[in-house]
């Protein structure tokens, strides 16, 4: 069995996911405001808008003097430009709007098993924080969501100025928790943000992964999760 005493958490396709594609919330903003757009068009302008932003303003525009609502307000209004909507005034509501609509659980869904997980990791003793690359939004997600209260702490990459694969995000999370890297785990969905990162800087990783997703050759079995509900047997095991 693993001697670990701390876990730390990735939150979106980790814990939560969006509700529905990003397209879909922005067309039905856009139908509020008697403009039709392919939810099609938006998801694609969307990943385009993203993209970009996150090249010029990395960590939404941390040190380059955005704050991260002018940051998301910038991809959402370029999203719409990109897929033909022009009305200045228009576009800067709708991207107002959307930022605070996506502070709110009702954009959210938590994923199957992750509450259980969660509740289930806390009873055999295991202390537990967030380390993920959001905004200062996740919080009121979390709160929302009814997932706040599992953890000591939520860390994001808005608020500690580094973002996954940096690793010096997990080593704020260690230094919070008083916890040696030996003895903590970082349960995530990406491959390099989450798993390699935090083996990098001494810490057990554990990689989540659908049924139908392709683990990488590198990571051994008993470090992939199929489902989050694998946790603690995988610990166990280990």
């Amino acid at each position: 069995m693993l001697r670990l005493r701390f876990l730390t958490w990735d939150v979106k396709d980790t814990l939560l996911r969006l509700r529905r594609p990003v397209g879909e919330s922005y067309a039905a903003e856009a139908r509020a405001h008697g403009i039709r757009v392919q939810p099609e068009a938006l998801t694609r302008s969307y990943r385009e808008a993203y993209g970009a932003q996150s090249r010029l303003f990395p960590n939404y525009g941390q040190g380059q003097g955005l704050s991260s609502q002018q940051w998301w307000v910038d991809v959402v209004k370029q999203t719409f430009r990109l897929s033909g909507v022009h009305e200045e005034g228009v576009i800067t509501r709708m991207a107002e709007n959307l930022y605070h609509d996506f502070c709110s659980a009702g954009n959210w869904e938590v994923l199957p098993g992750a509450d259980e997980t969660l509740s289930q990791c806390c009873q055999r003793g295991f202390r537990m924080g967030v380390v993920s690359n959001f905004d200062k939004r996740l919080e009121k997600i979390l709160s929302q969501s009814n997932l706040r209260h599992h953890f000591e702490f939520v860390l994001t990459s808005e608020e500690t100025g580094f973002a996954k694969p940096d690793g010096r995000i997990f080593q704020k999370a260690l230094r919070l928790s008083g916890v040696p890297p030996e003895q903590v785990a970082h349960v995530g969905d990406d491959y390099t943000r989450d798993y390699m990162a935090a083996r990098a800087v001494g810490m057990h990783g554990f990689l989540l992964r659908a049924a139908g997703q392709s683990a990488e050759p590198e990571v051994p079995p008993e470090h992939v999760l199929p489902r989050l509900s694998h946790l603690l047997t995988l610990i166990e095991k280990g």
